[in-house]
């Protein structure tokens, strides 16, 4: 029998399907608004050092981009291993446990220190494996330095997400936005002083911009780490107790993390593929590359934005057993993606020459990017939707089949038809946009498929029920 439970805050309120559809539009919005801007924020801090970097030299953004590329595997994997905190605390809020959503909290810490440890021991083999990848001499020396610094910020990074997860599945995402924002202001400062050699600092280039990126990723742990535990309502969050350690009773969190640390290792991993392709091409095309790849992500981060915000009423609504609220969610934060992606695709198509102008003076480099960023424009929609679907698949508790499907779309399409057509066909960049496309479209009619066949079945159990 279906046990009885009574309507919470978290719970939409009954009506219409125009009036609950527009009660989670309300609610997605509220929710992604903040974490948009935090996650937007945070990729803006990555899209400052390329620009500080681009207008400092060509191949000292060559050294970043690289770097970056492979440290971005082991940081998103981290990140994403970190999904469990968000989901489980949204699932325990949707329940009325708010008590249990410190257990989640204080596992998470220190398995986020954990994995940062993880990531930056990992990172010591940076440089090596650049030489493996067949990068030149110059690019493995450079881009190795940039690795080696930005290892030293994975713990910081890894403790700051689980406190700004376990804030976003309270409803609470505010926080981690101001956080982000103020982080931001210290980047910019940072990297004038440390990228161009200011106030008697030597000018470092893309190192300079790697030690800036690590102080302020320390800055945003502390900053996040006082603020959860200083709430007012800790007590009874369940913040001023600890939960234990045995391993079988958050065996659920982990699982949900385990799905979207395999995903993003995957995407990662493809990803990084494509910076070594452009890596063999030469500096100039990866700088190129760098630059289109930027631009792609700062706009990500709005998606990634709403698929968290998507995850949450997701879980909330899979915590309460509300099927038809579960999927109305989902379906809301596909199409309210592909709207916002829409609007920022059209921006790229018609003002490329002035975005690219803003990462690089280099007069032939502009005309480069500035044709990349057109594809680039179509990338954003299917990039966009696939994450939403992922996130909203996970908020329901289906951990794994996302990363099956980003096996296929990422490593069985995405890494081999980037080769055919840029190096095979000799396409170059603009080869490695198009495979990052077609993948993506893979993608996302793959989970797009597997969340409506789930919605399908739940709307059945439940009228069996």
């Amino acid at each position: 029998m279906t046990p009885t439970i009574s309507r919470r805050p978290t719970e939409l309120p009954p009506g219409g399907g125009y009036a609950r559809l527009g009660q989670h539009c309300i609610d997605l919005l509220r929710l992604a608004v903040p974490v948009v801007v935090s996650r937007t924020g945070l990729l803006l801090m990555w899209l400052v050092d390329v620009i500080m970097v681009g207008q400092f030299a060509t191949d000292e953004l060559a050294y970043l981009g690289i770097g970056h590329a492979l440290m971005s595997v082991v940081l998103v994997t981290g990140i994403a291993l970190q999904q469990g905190t968000l989901v489980t605390t949204a699932n325990a809020l949707g329940r009325g446990e708010a008590g249990a959503c410190g257990a989640v909290f204080w596992r998470s810490i220190p398995y986020g220190i954990a994995l940062g440890l993880i990531a930056s021991t990992a990172a010591l083999w940076g440089g090596p494996t650049l030489g493996l990848f067949g990068q030149p001499a110059e690019i493995v020396a450079g881009g190795g330095r940039v690795i080696t610094i930005l290892s030293l910020s994975m713990v910081p990074l890894m403790v700051f997400t689980a406190c700004a997860y376990f804030m976003e599945g309270l409803r609470r995402p505010l926080p981690g936005m101001v956080a982000v924002l103020a982080a931001n202001l210290l980047n910019i400062l940072l990297n004038w002083t440390l990228v161009y050699g200011r106030l008697g600092f030597p000018a470092l280039g893309a190192e300079g911009s790697a030690w800036a990126t690590t102080a302020v990723r320390s800055f945003l742990a502390m900053a996040m780490l006082i603020y959860v535990l200083s709430q007012a309502d800790a007590a009874s969050l369940g913040l001023r107790s600890w939960p234990g350690w045995r391993w079988r009773q958050w065996a659920r969190q982990r699982r949900i993390g385990y799905g979207g640390g395999g995903s993003q290792a995957i995407e990662g991993a493809a990803f990084m593929a494509m910076s070594m392709f452009a890596g063999w091409m030469g500096k100039a095309p990866l700088a190129a590359y760098t630059i289109v790849i930027s631009v792609v992500a700062i706009v990500f981060m709005v998606a990634v934005g709403i698929a968290s915000a998507t995850a949450v009423c997701v879980g909330t609504a899979h915590g309460r057993r509300d099927t038809q609220d579960l999927a109305l969610a989902g379906w809301t934060g596909l199409a309210l993606n592909t709207l916002i992606m829409l609007v920022f695709g059209a921006g790229l198509l018609l003002f490329p020459e002035g975005v690219a102008r803003i990462y690089t003076s280099d007069p032939a480099l502009v005309p480069v990017v500035a044709s990349l960023l057109v594809l680039a424009a179509f990338v954003l929609i299917a990039d966009g939707g696939q994450t939403v679907m992922a996130h909203a698949l996970r908020g329901r508790g289906d951990a794994f089949m996302p990363t099956a499907c980003h096996v296929v779309s990422y490593l069985g399409v995405m890494i081999p038809m980037g080769w055919f057509l840029a190096i095979g066909l000799g396409h170059g960049v603009a080869g490695l946009l198009s495979g990052i496309l077609i993948a993506s479209l893979v993608s996302v009619g793959l989970l797009t498929l597997r969340f409506h066949l789930l919605s399908l079945g739940d709307r059945r159990v439940a009228a069996a029920e």
